[in-house]
């Protein structure tokens, strides 16, 4: 015959089961409110012209807070990237940039990614829009120098 469980035993069980449904709602509503931000931020316009000032502006700005990561070509090879868990961003992939909206790379400055950190605090808005600007430079610099993508860059869709 086996021994009856205790009412202690099965007070905790109960608690902790409680415990982790409940941490998993908290991580579950998070994401979604995460993934609906970033929806959002497919909207946002961009208010900062990329004029030779906001682009030196974004220079500069790239390469203190992201060249050492994302290389200082954009390509994602900085001295920093082989020590991340997940590899940084591609700039120069201007298929993918391309399917980037500005509001997005915004996002992503200003909230971070692990193991990006978040800028949101360490740069204004004004910087992170330059530095969007200037990530831009990267996508367009790689197309120009593939005459194919460039080609398709320049194509219109007739009607």
């Amino acid at each position: 015959m086996q021994p009856k469980p205790k009412k202690g035993n099965c007070a905790t069980l109960v608690v902790v089961l409680l415990l982790f449904f409940g941490a998993a709602i908290a991580v579950m509503t998070y994401a979604v409110m995460q993934w609906d931000a970033q929806a959002r931020a497919k909207n946002l316009q961009n208010p900062v012209p990329a004029t030779p000032v906001a682009l030196a502006a974004g220079k500069q700005i790239y390469q203190q807070h992201c060249q050492s990561c994302h290389g200082a070509n954009g390509d994602g090879k900085g001295q920093k990237a082989p020590e991340l868990s997940t590899a940084p961003g591609d700039f120069t992939d201007a298929t993918k940039m391309s399917g980037l909206k500005d509001g997005e790379l915004y996002w992503e400055i200003t909230k971070g990614r692990h193991p990006m950190p978040a800028f949101e605090k360490k740069l204004t808005e004004q910087e992170r829009w330059e530095a969007v600007d200037y990530i831009r430079t990267f996508a367009a610099k790689s197309s120009s120098s593939h005459p194919a993508a460039a080609a398709q860059g320049t194509q219109s869709i007739q009607p």
